[in-house]
């Protein structure tokens, strides 16, 4: 007797249709979860950052300085806005290449404990000859409802197959 189920093709288990250039338009939104960042997530930065300076990792340092918290180094914002934490590359499963660039502006501070809410929204598609670049605006809001990050991606998709 075997296990193998014959009605059951992996290349179907996906969470939803692929997308390609032509199918995205400007204005789609993309939310990422939002996360509160804790100590482990501090650490976990820390540790694969190797940027040891107390103003992240001290608390007595950091009140010292006059914030209320650690201070979230900036690339731990920026991370946020990875897109394979939301649903954007299972959108274009089959027709993605790559992120090609990215930026970020730091507008306020975030504090070990804050929550982060971040967003990707599509506002340029350029096409080429086979591929399109889609520039995304990236965000960050903390749970003040304050914008503490905003940003740019570019990705760079597949157009659909003749």
């Amino acid at each position: 007797m075997t296990d193998i189920d014959p009605t059951f093709d992996p290349k179907k288990h996906t969470l939803c249709e692929s997308s390609y250039f032509e199918d995205l338009q400007v204005g789609q939104r993309f939310v990422i979860p939002s996360r509160t960042l804790g100590d482990a997530n501090f650490a976990a930065f820390q540790l694969a950052s190797g940027d040891n300076h107390p103003i992240h990792y001290d608390v007595e340092y950091c009140r010292a300085k006059g914030h209320p918290h650690m201070l979230a180094h900036g690339f731990q914002v920026a991370i946020q806005t990875a897109p394979g934490a939301g649903m954007l590359p299972h959108v274009l499963e089959d027709s993605l290449i790559g992120l090609i660039e990215q930026s970020s502006k730091f507008l306020k501070p975030v504090y070990c404990g804050d929550t982060v809410y971040p967003a990707l929204d599509i506002v340029e598609l350029t096409a080429g000859k086979t591929t399109g670049v889609i520039r995304l605006k990236t965000t960050v809001h903390n749970q003040h409802r304050e914008l503490v990050l905003s940003g740019e991606q570019k990705m760079l998709v597949r157009k659909r197959p003749a």
